[in-house]
């Protein structure tokens, strides 16, 4: 039998099957009893609250709801299938910050496929690509690292960022996550081990001889931006920059927006990855198996190990101390080398929450945001790509930006494929400080840390292309001076700006809709896994609208001036509740002169969570501990007063445009999120209006001048906003 000590884990090999294995901790004693599956194998990621045996997956689901993560330190393994009990061990159990021997990281990765072992002694599969020498010379090269549990060690097809750094001169070392493609270990979600093992990906990497300056960086979109994040907090040396593009800030929260399931995208995300997490689940990774990599195959017997996340994420409806270590933007401050983030308001997938985190750098000695309406994969746009090249060159290659003219040249046809129009991209922009490189840096960390986009999809020829039309800059997010303006949800029907409270008192009813928590308006793309969609100018959408006995929708009068949004806002909502648990949807849209409402945000609550995160929370912004101690059911019938948050974002309203309010049941308002909703049939609810129940909507009002286009762009144009006639 063979016991391996992770990182904040205990993996037992070897063992009898059905055996029953006691951990003993060399400080606590007894923390659990685990089985050995049917090839002898047993993992312990998280210890239960009190000794017990850990046998089912309830059992998991129950220790990973109460107990904690394994804690560091030595543990011995007792084998109680035989007799007497015979006892294996001691082994160490590590900390994140316990490094290895720097002679780990000696190891040579050379061109093409290959393994990198990280400090428990788990190889994870590797695939390292050269860029021309043709076009960008001989080593060294400037080097990025993808890592993630997608494929970015598949050889035969380089995840995007790999093949766009690649292109761009950059050597890249595409990295599985343990427990995915051909690399050994269990899967977890973001796990400190997963962190760990970034660190030593970062620091071995940092040491091959055809790395330039010995520091790579990090990119990726979506999982490969996340995953950078976790990995960047653990402070690798060597570590030049991270660029994550299309990021969450905490998976539970994504799980659970509001308090409320998301049973749309994130439930099938997960279940996608418990589905290629199984042995030779990603078919490439068969592959090499069958053309004899034995490697992979030995890697891949512990797959037995890897966890049902979706039930267990199911299973999770509070926010436990457990996840503290997952919740990424609680840690983000320790990342201290430089970052570029970007997102959409809009992002169908990972939604705008990552804007928390825009102002939480603390540690980086230069971060910038680009944030702007759109899709999830439009941090590759022709606009946003270019300035995350501009990046790379200062941190990475730490050269003078210039793309080589034969790219330039092939640029337009490379994104009329992947978005669907030939993009025209903008002059290198610090050409003019010759071979001063020092001078054109200064100039690029004196510019304002965020830029923001507005009205992508209306830019271009190609309606619906990413494009934006204008832009504004700002050195946080929200931007200094954002004030809260409030709406007053007025008895007769219409949002009312002003200090004062309406004196009449007044309700309006919405009865709750069975059906709108499984609608999504481009849900069939979804069930269809065609994501790449949304990177073409149209995008199929089915807007499904509540009945009107199913919302309460409030109108503004027409604006006499332009409003520019830019932040957090929140409903400030008196709800009589008829039912003892209940959900609610804001969802803020633009009515424009011409007859169309488009839609601009949204934001959920289940006000079964009482209590505020006052550290994450303030006059605009609310946030939720979601807590088990703070939740508590509703008394139908008994008014409670809550603030519903609505999701960060950006926009500009024109003279002539009404702001429309819409509080639903969650659900048709969002193209791939989904929920579970509290619903009964019949049961309504019913929200105060003036009076003693005065609710309002408070949004961040930017009161400055933004140069912008007189006309409202076409209806239906904008990226992540669609448009319908008024009905």
């Amino acid at each position: 039998m063979e016991i391996i000590g992770g990182v904040e884990t205990l993996t037992v090999t070897g063992a009898t099957p059905g055996a029953h294995l006691r951990i003993e901790s060399e400080v606590a004693g007894h923390v659990a009893t685990v089985v050995a599956d049917r090839l002898g194998s047993a993992h312990l990621a998280f210890t239960p609250a009190e000794p017990r045996l850990l046998e089912t997956p309830d059992d998991l689901v129950s220790a990973l709801a109460d107990g904690q993560p394994v804690p560091p330190g030595r543990y011995t393994v007792v084998d109680e299938s035989v007799s007497p009990p015979a006892a294996h061990g001691p082994v160490q159990v590590l900390d994140v910050d316990d490094l290895p021997d720097p002679s780990l990281y000696d190891q040579e990765l050379a061109e093409g496929f290959g393994y990198l072992t990280v400090r428990d002694g788990v190889q994870l599969s590797v695939m390292v690509r050269f860029p021309d020498e043709n076009l960008f010379g001989p080593a060294p090269w400037p080097t990025v690292i993808e890592y993630s549990g997608y494929g970015p060690s598949n050889p035969d097809s380089p995840q995007p960022s790999t093949l766009l750094a690649n292109v761009l001169g950059f050597a890249t070392v595409g990295v599985n996550i343990r427990g995915t493609g051909c690399s050994g270990g269990v899967y977890d979600v973001f796990s400190p081990g997963q962190a760990a093992d970034g660190y030593d990906v970062v620091e071995t990497v940092a040491r091959q001889p055809w790395v330039l300056h010995g520091r790579p960086g990090m990119v990726g979109l979506s999982y490969p931006g996340i995953t950078q994040l976790y990995v960047a907090a653990t402070r690798p040396p060597s570590l030049a920059s991270i660029a994550p593009l299309s990021v969450i800030d905490d998976l539970w929260r994504q799980q659970w927006p509001g308090g409320i399931y998301n049973m749309g995208f994130t439930r099938a995300w997960i279940a996608g990855r418990d589905l290629q997490t199984r042995k030779g689940g990603m078919a490439w990774d068969q592959a090499r198996i069958d053309a004899g990599d034995e490697v992979a195959r030995a890697n891949q017997e512990i797959r037995s190990q890897n966890f049902d996340f979706e039930r267990f994420g199911r299973a999770i409806g509070d926010f436990r101390p457990t996840l503290q270590a997952r919740r990424i933007g609680l840690h983000v401050n320790k990342i201290d080398v430089p970052v570029y983030l970007t997102g959409a308001w809009q992002d169908e997938q990972t939604g705008s929450r990552f804007a928390s985190m825009i102002d939480s750098f603390d540690a980086s000695p230069h971060s910038r945001a680009i944030v702007f309406n759109g899709h999830h994969p439009d941090g590759y746009s022709p606009g946003v790509v270019l300035r995350w090249y501009e990046f790379l060159c200062f941190y990475v290659a730490r050269r003078i930006p210039q793309l080589p003219e034969v790219l330039r040249a092939m640029a337009p046809l490379l994104f009329k494929d992947y978005f669907g129009y030939e993009a025209v991209l903008e002059a290198d922009r610090f050409l003019h400080h010759g071979d001063d490189f020092e001078a054109a840096l200064a100039e690029y960390e004196a510019e304002p840390r965020v830029r923001l986009l507005f009205e992508s999809g209306a830019g271009h020829d190609v309606l619906g292309a990413a494009g934006h039309r204008f832009e504004a800059f700002a050195e946080t997010f929200p931007p200094a001076g954002v004030e809260g303006r409030r709406w007053w949800l007025s008895p007769d029907g219409t949002l009312t700006d002003g200090d004062a409270a309406p004196t009449e008192a007044g309700e309006a009813r919405y009865e709750d809709d069975l059906e709108a928590g499984a609608l999504g308006y481009s849900a069939e793309l979804l069930a269809e896994s065609d994501l790449d969609r949304f990177t073409q100018p149209e995008v199929p959408i089915t807007w499904t609208r509540f009945a009107p006995e199913h919302r309460v929708a409030l109108e503004s009068e027409p604006l006499a001036e332009p409003l520019v949004i830019a932040g957090f806002g929140h409903v400030d909502l008196w709800l009589q509740p008829g039912t003892a648990d209940t959900a609610v949807q804001a969802t803020l849209l633009e009515v424009r002169p011409d007859g169309y409402e488009q839609r601009v945000q949204s934001g959920w609550h289940r006000p079964v969570h009482r209590v505020e995160d006052p550290d994450h929370s303030d006059h605009l912004r609310a946030d939720y501990t979601f807590a088990p101690e703070d939740r508590e059911l509703l008394v139908p019938g008994e008014w409670i007063r809550f603030r519903l948050p609505i999701y960060p974002f950006a926009h500009v309203f024109r003279p002539g445009s009404r702001l429309r309010l819409q509080l639903s049941t969650p659900g048709r308002d969002h193209p791939f999120w989904c929920f579970d909703n509290p619903v009964q049939a019949g049961a309504s609810h019913t929200v105060g209006l003036g009076g003693a129940h005065a609710s309002s909507l408070v949004l961040p009002v930017w009161p400055v001048h933004i140069e912008h286009p007189a006309d409202h762009p076409p209806a239906g144009s904008l990226r992540g906003q669609p448009a319908r006639l008024v009905g």
